[in-house]
């Protein structure tokens, strides 16, 4: 019994530092992001499909090797080509484009912070599912965000605007979009790998997106720094991160997962400051801490609930 306690409590230990460097990682891609746009001349219309598209080939690649026909069985269910169709369009090409049209308008941070309202919005969504109010945690969560929000938009004055309105706007749509992501495909997860549907959304959604954007069209000066922070979006922010932190909910569970993951805003907000030299004013920094206890708040009433970990 000793035995088996020691290996659960260092299993619980390294889910928590996997999920946490994953979350640090999900932060350094929006940073890198931030870099090739102000230095590079990159666009969110270049960067989001070649990024979903060469993470989501590779990753299929993987899967084509190991499974070599069964890798195309999602596409032999109806209900299922429906769902990995949304799944890939509404939920990961529509999250990843605003979120790095955002931090194009913005910054990493900022993007980062705003999209992370996503928890409420899942929570209002579960309050009318089960027809009841939120709870007193629930509703403390709710008014840290929504203070949280007015803080980086206006800087405490509603008669003016501190971030532009289609950074907002985007910013907005990108944590909607996460709610997508999240929720949309729990049956397909019943049936099929998270990886597996990971691959096939990026591909879908990247394909998508090059047929509006052309990146192909798009000319660059490729050097060092471009390459590497472009790994850094490509490999380090999407396949390790993502790999990372579902190991991480295998290991720890969801709630506990998203609770240390919480640490991608901290993350791309201390790269935008000391890195990018984001110039972020005290009332933007008390913004930024408002919506990460609502993370804190809403990811522990979860485990209070008794949440599976």
């Amino acid at each position: 019994m000793e035995t088996t306690d020691k290996k659960s409590a260092a299993a619980g230990t390294v889910g928590v530092l996997i999920t946490i460097l994953g979350g640090c990682l999900w932060g350094f891609s929006g940073a890198c992001g931030q870099y090739l746009f102000e230095n590079k001349g990159v666009t969110a219309g270049w960067l989001v499909p070649v990024r979903l598209t060469t993470a989501g080939s590779l990753m299929l690649i993987y899967f084509i090797i190991r499974e070599k026909r069964r890798a195309l069985r999602i596409w032999k269910n109806g209900r299922d080509v429906i769902d990995i169709l949304i799944y890939g369009l509404a939920g990961l090409m529509l999250c990843q484009y605003t979120y790095f049209a955002t931090i194009e308008l913005s910054n990493a941070g900022t993007a980062t912070v705003i999209q992370y309202i996503f928890p409420v919005i899942v929570l209002l969504i579960i309050c009318i599912q089960e027809r009841r109010k939120p709870r007193a945690l629930e509703l403390l969560g709710l008014f840290l965000a929504i203070a949280g929000i007015f803080l980086i938009a206006t800087h405490g004055d509603p008669r003016t605007m501190a971030i532009s309105k289609e950074a907002l706007v985007t910013g907005l749509v990108s944590a909607g979009a996460v709610v997508i992501y999240n929720m949309q495909p729990k049956r397909l997860m019943r049936y099929y790998p998270t990886p597996y549907l990971l691959a096939w959304g990026m591909t879908v959604g990247g394909i998508v997106l090059s047929a509006l954007f052309k990146p192909w069209q798009y000319t660059f000066r490729v050097d060092a720094g471009f390459v590497g922070a472009f790994c850094g979006v490509v490999f380090l922010g999407t396949i390790v991160a993502f790999s990372l932190y579902m190991q991480g909910v295998k290991l720890i569970g969801p709630a506990r997962a998203s609770l240390y993951a919480c640490v991608e805003p901290i993350g791309a907000t201390v790269l935008s400051a000391v890195w990018l030299r984001v110039p972020f004013q005290t009332v933007d920094l008390i913004g930024f801490a408002f919506i990460i206890a609502m993370i804190v708040i809403l990811a522990y009433a979860d485990l209070k609930k008794g949440t599976p970990a």
